[in-house]
């Protein structure tokens, strides 16, 4: 019976990523990759297996010259009490700025939208393909109600369910070790 089961997840994740982009919120116009890169904090998520038990999150950009983008996701799993790290490449998607097929294991790519951005590029709202994945990133771990609202608000109208978001820790002491 389990001879079966793998290649039959295989076959279906394998034709999972080969679809075109179906974002579930629109993507920023006149995005600026370039002033995208760096590090940005995790404020706000949907939750999900491959983050579990982690706080102090972070992911960091860094432009290769192909116009793919390295992402370092980086977070303190409290009952590890050790810090994890995950290496993937983000490929731009044609004729879509703002928009990303992202993967930390490959074959397996996934959407990743830039769905909002204030002006200074400090806060960003990123979306995928399905209501799964929603994350607010900021510049700074320290973000004002008014910004964590006004993104669970976008959230909602895009169809999420607010209630599951869950709040990301960043505790002092881990703030300069990630």
């Amino acid at each position: 019976m389990n001879k079966w089961i793998i290649p039959l997840l295989l076959t279906v994740l394998l034709s999972a990523c080969n679809t075109q982009p179906t974002p579930v919120a629109n993507v920023v116009e006149d995005f600026e990759a370039k002033r995208y890169l760096g590090k940005w904090y995790e404020i706000a998520r949907m939750p999900h297996s491959f983050e579990e038990g982690l706080q102090s999150v972070t992911a960091e950009y860094r432009l290769n010259g192909d116009g793919s983008l390295e992402v370092t996701n980086r977070g303190y799993h409290v009952e590890d009490e050790e810090w994890q790290t995950a290496i993937g490449l983000a490929k731009p998607v044609e004729n879509m700025e703002a928009a990303y097929k992202v993967t930390f294991f490959w074959p397996f790519y996934g959407g990743y939208y830039v769905s909002w951005l204030d002006n200074n590029y400090q806060l960003a709202i990123v979306t995928s393909d399905s209501h799964e994945y929603f994350w607010l990133l900021s510049r700074t771990p320290d973000v004002a109600q008014d910004d964590i609202d006004y993104a669970l608000a976008k959230a909602h109208e895009w169809g999420y369910d607010i209630d599951q978001m869950i709040m990301v820790d960043h505790p002092a002491e881990f703030q300069d070790a990630n």
